[in-house]
């Protein structure tokens, strides 16, 4: 069994789907583990470490993606300098586990199946107590929220605690958070760590607990309908409670010096919290720090990895921040692909593709020439009519 790690060509992407712990941990189960050369350089692992590890350094990228039973990586497949993509490298029969954001673009879902490759989404892995070792999405969203609070305080002309010096006492900073997921909880935390009053809001009613044990205050809103989706995630809303919340925010956002915003939905548009009218309302110096930039924003000025200054007020629209911090999301991501290997290797170190699994069967979005998950077929098919016909 040979498992390959491949290098990252993304240009905003540090990580690396394996670091050297992981490594040997999973050669000292017997098998073979190839890391592309220079894989680990800008997660600051070296190929020195990785041979120490017993791994062995690949320079020809084209054989360690031809050549590997199981390849694993951080982003979705890219295209390579030469105008192919990485998946025209993949031979029939392999599996390839990933961020593949199928939802998103489920065209590369539709490619990996007709290149008969096995293909598991590390964005599929349910949110079970079983599945909690595999949580990609929860491991990176954790460093996502905690250095959004870092940033928001090294832009904000402010301090974040209370200070009581002798030229006077300095107010604490507010600090608002929207969304009480793995990010928002970790922002709570770390925005108390640093002192600041903190805010939070959520559609689910049910993390109200969470929040105020991280010492944060619960802005409540009474929806009349369903706001938890299944695996305990955020459900989108009809426009009459968008607008009720939206009332009810409004006032929490004037008054915050830093807004942070992590609500986002799979596979779509990220939902609209933040007005221009809102931001127009805040208190010039104050910080928007907005985690769904990358599927449009949480906030109406936000403009996806830039930072902006509006009517005196900052807003951020981080990309890809777990990337930011390589070492420890590398070793969070590793750990999280270890343990989903363990369901996919056997005691005789062979490859077992087990669908009555429901972790496997969650996360597997292609094999053996065909697109196996619903959502993903529904998504590429939206695509599809949505596409004008050709003449």
């Amino acid at each position: 069994m040979r498992i390959a790690v491949a290098k990252e060509i993304e240009v905003c992407e540090r990580r690396v789907a394996l670091n050297p712990e992981t490594v040997a941990r999973l050669v000292k189960q017997g098998l073979e583990v190839w890391v592309e050369k220079g894989a680990g350089e800008r997660s600051f692992f070296s190929d020195a470490a990785y041979q120490a590890a017993g791994a062995e350094i690949i320079s020809d990228t084209a054989q360690l993606w031809n050549q590997a039973d199981v390849l694993l990586k951080v982003s979705p497949p890219q295209e390579r300098e030469d105008g192919r993509s990485e998946i025209d490298l993949l031979r029939e029969g392999s599996v390839l586990i990933s961020f593949l954001n199928p939802l998103g673009n489920p065209v590369v879902a539709q490619q990996l199946a007709k290149g008969k490759v096995t293909a598991l989404s590390m964005e599929l892995i349910p949110r079970t107590t079983r599945a909690q070792s595999m949580d990609a999405l929860s491991s990176q969203a954790s460093l996502a929220g905690y250095k959004s609070v870092l940033i928001a305080a090294a832009a904000l002309p402010k301090y974040f605690p209370m200070l009581t010096t002798a030229a006077g006492t300095i107010a604490p900073a507010k600090v608002f958070i929207m969304g009480a997921g793995v990010a928002g909880l970790q922002a709570i935390a770390t925005a108390r760590r640093l002192g600041a009053v903190v805010e939070a809001f959520d559609i689910r009613p049910a993390v109200k607990e969470e929040v105020q044990s991280l010492g944060a205050k619960f802005v409540e809103v009474k929806l009349d309908e369903e706001t938890t989706a299944a695996g305990g995630y955020a459900k989108e809303i009809s426009e009459a409670s968008k607008q009720r919340t939206q009332e009810v925010i409004a006032e929490h956002i004037k008054n915050a010096d830093v807004v942070i915003t992590t609500a986002q939905v799979p596979g779509r548009k990220a939902p609209l919290l933040v007005t221009e009218e809102m931001v127009a309302q805040m208190k010039p110096g104050s910080v928007i720090v907005d985690l769904a930039a990358e599927q449009g924003g949480n906030c109406a000025c936000t403009d996806p990895g830039k930072d902006i200054v509006w009517n005196g007020v900052t807003i951020i629209g981080p990309i890809n921040l777990p990337s930011s911090m390589p070492v420890h999301a590398s070793q969070l991501y590793s750990k999280n692909l270890t343990s989903l290997l363990q369901l996919l290797i056997n005691k005789e170190k062979a490859l077992q593709i087990n669908f009555a699994d429901d972790i496997i069967d969650a996360a597997c979005i292609t094999h053996a020439g065909e697109i196996r998950n619903q959502r993903v077929k529904d998504a590429l098919q939206t695509i599809n009519t949505q596409q004008p016909a050709v003449n």
